[in-house]
């Protein structure tokens, strides 16, 4: 007998719910419009219509996928992230909402100098980073790095997706060690990189540490050596007065914050989570005035 959107979506919240999941009737509309090939407003505009067998079979394959413990977001291969759709795939970290500070920081400082300027997105991965800022900015120019080429396709995909093509370029480049000639100078640089500490690789949930790629998380004996080889070797790309701005980790802050100062970095500051954690370290550059 066909079905209706509707009634797979109450098999599927039941499913959900019924195994402990906190937003099931949010993640229930996800998992559906993504089996549907729809967004979750076509879906909601469409919830009485009939369907096939086909999506019905693909949405309870989704859900058995989400029930094992995969995260939502990569198996409907897409996440919001500063209100823009970014694709995401298993070579990629999954967007998170504390990354977003970091962006409104760039993009408050790219605006005080009259909405233009260079802008390095440093281990890129989804290019979330490097789309939201490029949005918001349209008279600035990014370039995305990664020394993933699995991310920047990634990466790539997004900029198109996102329509940001004349404003985003991608580059091969390694965080660890000094930026390639070609890749010019910035007025900011921002990096959201590796920053757990290896030991505590174990203990992160089964989501994460089963299905997101290690090597976007692992900083490290203390999950900090990719702010030392960024602020070592990447400095030389920061323009005359130029930013640089970090994602840390719980705890990190302090860390990070000293290793600036020590390599000649000013106007030290921090930007705080919802949680009120220090998520966002920055740095400006004194090499000029």
């Amino acid at each position: 007998m066909p079905k209706t959107y509707n009634d797979i979506y109450f098999a599927v919240r039941s499913r959900l719910r019924d195994n402990g999941v906190e937003a099931f009737g949010l993640e229930a509309r996800i998992l559906l419009a993504a089996a549907a090939g729809k967004t979750t407003e076509q879906l909601m505009c469409d919830m009485y219509l009939y369907t096939s067998s086909e999506i019905e079979e693909k949405a309870m394959s989704m859900l058995e996928r989400r029930l094992a413990g995969e995260p939502l977001a990569y198996i409907a291969g897409s996440w919001e992230f500063y209100g823009l759709p970014i694709t995401v795939t298993p070579d990629v970290l999954i967007p998170r909402m504390d990354t977003e500070i970091m962006v409104a920081a760039a993009v408050e400082a790219v605006k005080q100098f009259g909405m233009k300027g260079r802008i390095l997105d440093l281990c890129c991965g989804s290019g979330c980073i490097a789309c939201a800022v490029a949005s918001e900015l349209p008279a600035a120019r990014v370039v995305a790095a990664d020394i993933s080429s699995a991310a920047l396709e990634v990466c790539r995909k997004n900029i198109k997706d996102n329509r940001l093509t004349s404003r985003i370029i991608t580059m091969h480049a390694d965080a660890t060690t000094w930026p390639p000639m070609s890749i010019g100078s910035f007025d900011v640089i921002l990096s959201n990189p590796p920053y757990i500490p290896s030991r505590e690789l174990i203990e992160l949930d089964c989501s994460v540490r089963d299905y997101e790629p290690l090597n976007a998380l692992d900083g490290g004996e203390d999950g900090l050596d990719f702010y030392r080889a960024i602020i070592k070797y990447w400095t030389i790309a920061l323009r005359p007065n130029g930013l640089i701005m970090f994602e840390v980790g719980e705890g990190q802050a302090d860390d990070v914050k000293r290793m600036l100062l020590r390599a000649g970095y000013v106007s030290v500051d921090s930007r705080f989570d919802t949680l009120g954690i220090e998520r966002v370290v920055i740095g400006k550059w004194k090499n000029e005035f």
